[in-house]
């Protein structure tokens, strides 16, 4: 990779939780924004404030964006931005406490998650976890007269809700998904049965409540294969993990074999 090409890739976290986004430099008239700049960025969601980190020059490659992506760096986060990105914090803080009085209220058979309000302030989203479906449209009516903005309900799982929340696990280190793992994978008992672990559902749990999401991508390992999960030094180009049905080219689930 060129140092030019290589410049124009930026890491940036979001959130203090959860794993750092790539996006191109786009066309910012200085070199490439520094580690612990902030920077307004056009994310998935739409504009947002975030904090460039430390990027890895190993996975360049395989973070690499084409030319056209929407998802670049705008420019630098003035201290208007920063400051409004400050009360939108606040408002997602009191978005949530009100939302979560009125779901007790109405007794609704679902869980707050997490309120995001985008940059430009067009709207509130609420991430929810449930059991079903969940009726919430006189909610939804509500909250948007509350805060005479555009409101958004959007259901997801419960290790979707730990992506979003973060935590430790029981290895000691951050939680999978809010660091590498860029979707989630099956994970049945069976891999743990072919690692020779205790069954104990305690222990074969994550914080979300599921089976642990290391238990499909540590099976190479488990296997004998050299550096085959993600957990160890070798180099994976399964962005889902090694144990996603194989790494690079070769399909042999292990990277070891590979390189």
């Amino acid at each position: 990779m060129s140092v030019t090409h290589s410049r124009r890739l930026v890491s940036v976290k979001l959130t203090p939780v959860g794993r750092a986004h790539t996006f191109l430099s786009g066309d910012l008239p200085n070199d490439s924004p520094r580690c612990g700049d902030r920077v307004v960025v056009h994310a998935e969601t739409g504009p947002a404030v975030g904090t460039v980190v430390r990027s890895i020059p190993q996975l360049e490659d395989k973070r690499r964006l084409p030319d056209d992506s929407p998802q670049r760096v705008l420019r630098t986060a003035t201290r208007e931005d920063i400051v409004t990105r400050m009360k939108h914090e606040h408002r997602e803080r009191e978005a949530a406490r009100i939302a979560m009085l009125k779901i007790r209220e109405r007794g609704l058979g679902m869980k707050l998650a997490r309120v995001e309000q985008v940059l430009d302030g067009s709207r509130l989203v609420f991430y929810f976890t449930a059991e079903g479906r969940v009726d919430f449209r006189e909610l939804v009516r509500e909250l948007a007269a509350e805060f005479n903005t555009r409101v958004e309900m959007r259901q997801i799982g419960v290790r979707d809700e730990a992506k979003l929340l973060g935590g430790y696990g029981t290895c000691g280190r951050p939680l999978c998904c809010t660091t590498f793992l860029n979707s989630f994978e099956p994970v049945s008992i069976k891999m743990a049965k072919q690692q020779d672990l205790s069954l104990n559902p305690s222990k074969l749990s994550g914080l979300c409540g599921r089976l642990k999401c290391c238990l499909r991508y540590e099976l190479p390992n488990a296997k004998g294969v050299v550096h085959g999960g993600c957990g160890s030094e070798g180099g994976c180009d399964n962005p889902s993990g090694c144990g996603a049905g194989g790494c690079g080219s070769c399909g042999s689930g292990g990277c070891g074999a590979c390189h």
